[in-house]
């Protein structure tokens, strides 16, 4: 007596059939751009520590055209990244009610949003103050 065949789903390309899991993907995939930025703050760290005529070196080869576009490519992927998280966190997190009212999503998206710039403009400027 034979049996029957299992049968397995093919899973080729699966996130690609769906424009949802398309964006989680892509979301996700910002993860070898933080990689990225983390190994060129560590080479800058390791840079420094050899002595300041190596910094300066490492400071000067962020200001090559490369660099420049890398850095570019890199706060496209931090905005898309940031932009994502903050469309998903409610959809996360449990209701927020203020007044006998449920807060919108959008409401929640908002407020991090400008939280997260808010705090991103705040250490510019504290940073531009001890430079």
């Amino acid at each position: 007596m034979m049996g029957r065949r299992t049968y397995v789903r093919p899973m080729d390309g699966w996130w690609r059939r769906d424009p949802f899991f398309l964006r989680y993907m892509a979301r996700e995939a910002t993860a070898i751009f933080v990689v990225a930025y983390a190994l060129t703050l560590l080479a800058g760290i390791a840079r420094l520590s050899q002595g300041e005529s190596a910094f300066d070196a490492w400071v000067a080869g962020l200001r090559s055209a490369p660099a420049v576009a890398l850095h570019v490519l890199l706060l496209v992927a931090f905005l898309y990244h940031t932009l994502t998280w903050f469309q998903i966190m409610p959809k996360t997190m449990p209701p927020v009610v203020i007044a006998g009212r449920k807060m919108v999503p959008g409401t929640i998206t908002a407020l991090g949003l400008a939280a997260s710039a808010a705090a991103s403009l705040l250490l510019f400027l504290g940073l531009r103050a001890i430079a």
